[in-house]
Order: C-alpha cells, then sequence, then structure tokens
C-alpha cells in the first residue's frame, strides 16, 4: 500500500475496500491534489494497487468502477460508474470507459474512444480514434475498431476484423476473420436468422461465407450447415440475400 503520499494525486484507503468474486481486495481511492474535475478531498472508485491508475496527468476512476489485476488507467483517461477493467488491459489517453462496461485481458482504449452500457472489449482487441462501442456488444480476439466506428446493439466484433471510418455495426450483427468494414454494414433478419452483409462476407446465422460461396453452395452443402429446416429457409430467402449484397456492393461484381 502508499506509505509516503508526497506529490500524489490520490491516496489508497485501506480500510475501505470490496471484495472481488476471486478474493481480489479492491480499495477505495481518495484525491489529495486538485485537477481536472477532481477536487483534493474527492473519493474516487476502487483500485487493487497503485499500478492501476497513474499518479500523473488527469486519469481517474471514480463511483463504483474497479480496476485490478495488471491494468492501467493513465493519461486523461477516465473510468466510473460500475465499469470494470482488469487483467492486462490499458485505458488510455482521453478515453472513457464508463456504465457496466468491461474492459479485459490485453484490450487497449485510447484516444477520445467510449466503451459504456453493457459493452464488452477483451483479448487483443484494440478501440482508438473516436469510436463507441456500447449497449451489449462485444469486441474480441485481434479485432479493432477506430475512426468514428460505431458498434452497438448486440454485435459482435471478432477475429482479426476491422471497422473503421465512419462505420457503423448494430443490431445483431457479426463482424468476423478477417473482414474489414469501412461504411454501413446491412442487417437484416428474415424468421430465425440474423444476416449481417459486408463486402467481403456474407453471415447468416452462425455460417460466414463470401457472396460467391452462397451463391455456388448446393441444397447438400446446406443441408451439412443447417439440417432441413435451414434448407426450406435457404430457398426462401436466397435471391433476397444475395440481391441485398449486390444493391449494396454492385461495383465489387462488376
Amino acid at each position: 500500500m502508499i506509505k509516503d503520499n508526497f506529490m500524489k494525486k490520490y491516496k489508497i484507503l485501506e480500510n475501505d475496500y470490496k471484495e472481488l468474486p476471486d478474493g481480489t481486495k479492491v480499495y477505495r481511492i481518495m484525491a489529495l491534489l486538485a485537477f481536472s474535475c477532481v477536487n483534493a478531498g474527492d473519493f474516487g472508485g476502487f483500485v487493487e494497487k497503485e499500478k492501476n491508475l497513474s499518479q500523473d496527468g488527469d486519469a481517474w476512476v471514480s463511483g463504483d468502477a474497479r480496476v485490478s489485476g495488471a491494468a492501467q488507467v493513465s493519461g486523461a483517461a477516465q473510468v466510473y460508474g460500475d465499469a470494470r477493467v482488469s487483467g492486462d488491459a490499458q485505458v488510455s489517453g482521453a478515453a472513457r470507459v464508463s456504465g457496466d462496461a468491461q474492459v479485459s485481458g490485453d484490450a487497449r482504449v485510447s484516444g477520445a474512444a467510449q466503451v459504456y452500457g453493457a459493452a464488452r472489449v477483451s483479448g487483443d482487441a484494440r478501440v482508438s480514434g473516436a469510436a463507441r462501442v456500447s449497449d451489449d456488444a462485444r469486441v474480441s480476439g485481434d479485432a479493432q475498431v477506430s475512426g468514428d466506428a460505431r458498434v452497438s446493439g448486440a454485435a459482435r466484433v471478432s477475429g482479426d476484423a476491422r471497422v473503421s471510418g465512419a462505420a457503423r455495426v448494430s443490431g445483431d450483427a457479426r463482424v468476423s476473420g478477417d473482414a474489414q468494414v469501412s461504411g454501413r454494414v446491412t442487417n437484416l433478419i428474415f424468421k430465425k436468422y440474423p444476416v449481417t452483409i459486408l463486402k467481403n462476407q456474407i453471415s447468416i446465422g452462425c455460417q460466414t461465407h463470401t457472396h460467391e460461396q452462397w451463391e455456388n453452395y448446393t441444397d447438400a452443402d446446406i443441408v451439412k450447415m443447417d439440417g432441413a429446416d435451414g434448407l426450406v429457409w435457404w430457398h426462401q430467402y436466397k435471391d433476397i440475400v444475395l440481391k441485398a449484397w449486390e444493391i449494396e456492393f454492385f461495383e465489387v461484381k462488376k
């Protein structure tokens, strides 16, 4: 624990703590200096150790937010509400993590990015620039969300996927593998299957393939994917799905 508070912006209150489900104790912090919108004497959120929150800069943890493990909050970053930052995650720059959001693993949230709602950023994922990840969205694996991109709803971005520019990924959209999205994503729902249409892939339910692959699959291929019910659905909606891709990305298939 902190023994010498000289020139430090906050101290850890050893007698004010919470115990996490895994037995880890996180301790309330209190500001010793005025900085940014924090006044000396203000109580903050919870950290496991001093390394979790930089003593430099304007970074702060407030509310019931908790930072634990080897996670670090630095720069002018803010973690507040009931947010959780754990593992080896880093929140830096002017980034914001709030609400019930969680950042874990080796994930990085930087720049002016925001993660809020019940969103989750995990694995080696990166959220940067002015990107927003919100609601129940998930960004995982080696995925990257940058620029002014927005990932919301129950959307999932995983694998080596890249979502950038002014892209909008929402609803039940699934962006995975090595997909790259820099514009709008088309989301459709036909009966029980959500459909996500990107330039280089179409996801139907749990199956993700290129437009050309979907176009050339035989009835036997579809049955292998999802049985007879899947084949009935495919016969009913195949032309609609493929046409939607062509309308959105007609320039690709010239």
